[in-house]
């Protein structure tokens, strides 16, 4: 029993993560960090040339840059600056310092812990946001694609996805949208939007960039694009295969529209009265306004003289904090099943490891059977007949089979009481 668990022990304390999150580190600082396809294979394949580093993964997203290690290094202020000038060689020794500084370290249980609950999303900056899930398995598959992952990591990834995928069935933790865009996408289909309605996007940044590409990934594909800047607006209308004006040209818009979703940073109402006039023309359907601006961006008089259903950044944004308290409310179930995960993990790890402890069994009884036959009992066997000989080989292959199986099998009895 002592055997297995110090095994689990030795192996569990291997593993390492160095996170830089939006905890510690601005978008800026945590842009630096990003490894984009290009690079990542061989930064990563550098670090396996440090002698303590057998795996490493890197899990890279909007709010943080996280390395899983498989060392038997102790992370400290001495590891983390070779590790860092190995991922980032161009950088210089102060910026390396000062990223070091910013580092948060996990070991053992406590990085199992942390993992699980990254992926869980309950360590995110929005808790509950399911794609972190995807996020990791692309990450791993990214990264073992190229050998930099083995054993190890393999097994943590295995049972973290199963973990995160259990907390997001078991619980509310996601039920709820607490992001604007998500609402926001959620009241428009209430409202049976045909796929083909023509798009007028007012504003081309990070807001209105979200809402937009989310549109066209549930099909959508009718998008106009109005920005200050027509490069932005270019950029944005290239992504939506869609087209791109200057905003000085809703003036004077006439090719009709069915939704608009607008979001400026204008301290004034971008749409008027005099330019939505313009903009609907003689077309007396019910037009959508999705306006996720603060202050808002559509008159508040136009409301009075057009019919018009309004989804406003300010009716939402009470939802989402009601969402919010729902899906805290789930957090101690989703801690529950997190434990009860870490244990599975501890169980396969030591199942694991007493596996690769006796997988060099068969082959040295072999060697025990072939020394014992052709040198140490050579001339014996010799002065035996056939039918000796026979039975003999009978004899030691039984007693190979179970000298093989009998240790497992205790191994197996072993783990299975300790679990109890």
């Amino acid at each position: 029993m002592h055997f297995c668990k110090a095994l689990e022990n030795m192996e569990l304390a291997r593993f390492k993560i160095v996170a830089f999150t939006h905890k510690t580190l601005d978008i800026t600082g945590l842009g630096k960090l990003h490894l984009d396809d290009t690079l990542l294979e061989d930064r990563l394949k550098g670090t396996l040339s440090l002698p303590s580093i057998r795996e490493i993964m890197c899990l890279s997203t909007c709010n943080r840059v996280e390395f899983l290690l498989s060392t038997t290094e102790k992370v400290d202020p001495s590891f983390l600056p070779t590790l860092l000038k190995t991922l980032y060689p161009g950088w210089e020794h102060e910026e390396i310092k000062q990223t070091a500084l910013s580092a948060t370290v996990y070991e053992g249980e406590q990085a199992l812990h942390h993992l699980f609950s990254v992926a869980s999303s309950i360590d995110s900056l929005v808790v509950g946001e399911r794609e972190i899930i995807t996020q990791v398995r692309n990450a791993f598959e990214s990264c073992s694609k190229f050998g930099a992952t083995g054993e190890l990591l393999r097994l943590v990834i295995k049972k973290t996805i199963e973990s995160a995928k259990q907390v997001y069935t078991d619980t509310h933790i996601a039920k709820n949208p607490i992001s604007v865009v998500s609402l926001a996408y959620r009241k428009l289909r209430e409202l049976n939007v045909k796929l083909d309605a023509r798009f007028l996007v007012i504003g081309a940044g990070a807001t209105n960039t979200t809402m937009a590409k989310y549109l066209k990934k549930h099909g959508f594909k009718n998008f106009t694009v109005f920005n200050r800047t027509l490069s932005k607006g270019e950029k944005l209308a290239a992504d939506l295969n869609g087209k791109a004006l200057a905003l000085s040209e809703l003036n004077n818009y006439t090719a009709g529209f069915d939704v608009i979703v607008t979001c400026t940073g204008s301290a004034e109402p971008v749409i008027t009265k005099k330019i939505y006039t313009t903009l609907v023309g003689n077309d007396k359907a019910k037009k959508i306004v999705i306006d996720l601006a603060v202050p808002n961006d559509l008159d508040a008089e136009i409301l009075n003289s057009y019919d018009i259903n309004l989804i406003a950044v300010n009716n939402l944004q009470s939802v989402a904090n009601d969402n919010m308290k729902e899906r805290e409310k789930e957090l101690d179930a989703c801690h529950e099943i997190i434990e009860f995960h870490i244990g599975e993990f501890k169980q396969a790890l030591r199942q694991r490891q007493i596996e690769l402890a006796m997988s060099g069994v068969p082959q040295k009884v072999k060697e025990i059977r072939e020394t014992a036959i052709n040198e140490v009992f050579a001339k014996d066997i010799g002065q035996m007949d056939q039918q000796s000989k026979e039975i003999l080989d009978k004899v030691i292959a039984y007693m190979e089979k179970k000298y093989i199986s009998v240790p497992m099998k205790m191994a197996r009895e072993i783990l299975i009481n300790e679990n109890k």
